[in-house]
């Protein structure tokens, strides 16, 4: 049987960054920028009010109290936005908004919460201490400093920092488009009556959102019947918008077997029995005039997932430039003993739990049939034992992949 880590280093070998595009910048959410973008000005771009209150000189009220306010005149109102505000003189004030532009020589300014809110004089109550609710200019960000590095994930903060900048578009790497196709005739659609002999498709919904998870555009297909021709129909006519294809099903050896029947002919799809549980049918290769990736992937609902997050999760993530391709590990203390078979890495589904001192703890879920799509969903995590040991006792270390969604 074929190593899950030559496996994995054909796919990655195979699988190639997409080109980078230049986008709207809301549509660069979950992309991968591939340039540095530096500010054209500063931020903030000029000294402005962090209160609604008056702008002041410090000194001229630095005496007053709640028992000996200072009174001023109230010489301007400045908004947010004011484009003409003219200085303020000795012993004068103005009333200002959040946001607005601090007049020339005032130096500080009195939240309306320690004044009496006069519009014509104000008494202030309370004396501000000097630069006291100023925003001054870039103290957020200097002038031409590089704001995002290429290589940052674009989130809905860097994407408010690039239009604070001035960008309106983005060169990014974009999201890889996947397709997910089941096959089997024995498969309906949920929400659908089912009859004897009959399965519900989950895996399609299942491998959609992990592929959507890992940051691609993902299109489920309806269930494939086993049949060639229709197949190669379905996968031609979806190479038009795929940068990658996932079938599941039809991949042991099997006489309805038809994924391997079609896929032998068509491109480079190679079909391995890879040293793991579970998922050990495994194909992978190229199809189509853009040699288009296409894994294909066993039936079995928990061998699916597994075989996604080994293989086709670190595929995605090479495509759309992301520095991270897998997801991350922990040691962590293994609760109960488990066998695991010879010659062959293990993926047991478990539960990882902190413990009070900072470490990990780790238990095997009761059941590691590859057809328990329950517990897989309980799972938060994947103990992985390694080919050459066949018993874990309890109270050793393991590797624990942890499944959660993470922002990594």
């Amino acid at each position: 049987m074929k190593r899950v880590a030559d496996h994995l280093s054909d796919v990655l070998e195979t699988i190639q960054p997409l080109p980078v595009l230049d986008v709207h910048l809301l549509d660069s959410q979950g992309c991968i920028l591939t340039e540095d973008v530096a500010a054209p000005w500063p931020l903030p771009q000029f000294d402005n009010s962090a209160m609604d209150g008056y702008a002041v000189c410090a000194e001229d009220v630095a005496e007053a109290s709640e028992e000996n306010p200072v009174e001023l005149p109230v010489v301007a109102d400045i908004a947010a936005g004011d484009l003409d505000v003219s200085a303020i003189g000795p012993n004068l004030s103005a009333r200002i908004m959040t946001g607005a532009p601090i007049p020339a020589r005032a130096d500080a300014i009195v939240p309306v919460e320690h004044t009496d809110g006069g519009t014509a004089r104000v008494r202030v109550t309370s004396p501000p201490k000097l630069g006291a609710h100023i925003r001054r200019a870039g103290e957020d960000v200097k002038e031409g400093e590089v704001v995002l590095s290429a290589g940052t994930s674009l989130g809905a903060t860097q994407i408010g920092l690039l239009a604070a900048v001035g960008r309106d578009r983005v060169v990014v790497r974009p999201k890889p488009r996947i397709v997910v196709i089941s096959t089997g005739s024995e498969l309906v659609e949920p929400g659908q009556p089912v009859g004897l002999g009959q399965i519900i498709d989950s895996n399609s919904f299942t491998l959609t959102a992990a592929a959507r998870e890992a940051g691609a555009i993902a299109y489920r297909i309806p269930p494939v019947p086993d049949d060639s021709e229709q197949l190669m129909s379905v996968i031609e006519d979806q190479l038009v918008r795929a940068d990658l294809v996932i079938t599941t099903g039809g991949v042991s050896k099997g006489a309805y077997d038809v994924v391997k029947e079609v896929l032998s002919d068509l491109g480079s799809v190679r079909f391995d029995e890879v040293a793991m549980q579970p998922g050990k049918p495994q194909g992978f290769g190229t199809i189509g005039e853009e040699s288009t990736p296409i894994f294909t992937l066993p039936g079995n609902p928990v061998s699916s997932f597994v075989s996604f997050e080994v293989f086709v999760r670190p595929a995605i993530r090479k495509m759309f430039g992301a520095t991270r391709l897998h997801r991350s590990s922990v040691k962590a203390v293994l609760q109960q003993s488990m066998r695991s078979p010879e010659g062959r890495r293990q993926f047991a589904r478990a539960q990882l739990q902190p413990s009070s001192d900072g470490s990990y703890l780790v238990t095997p879920l009761s059941s590691q049939q590859s057809h328990r799509l329950a517990d897989l969903a309980y799972a938060n995590a994947l103990v992985v034992v390694p080919e050459h040991l066949t018993e874990v006792a309890a109270g050793q270390v393991v590797d624990a992949v942890r499944l959660e969604q993470r922002r990594d």
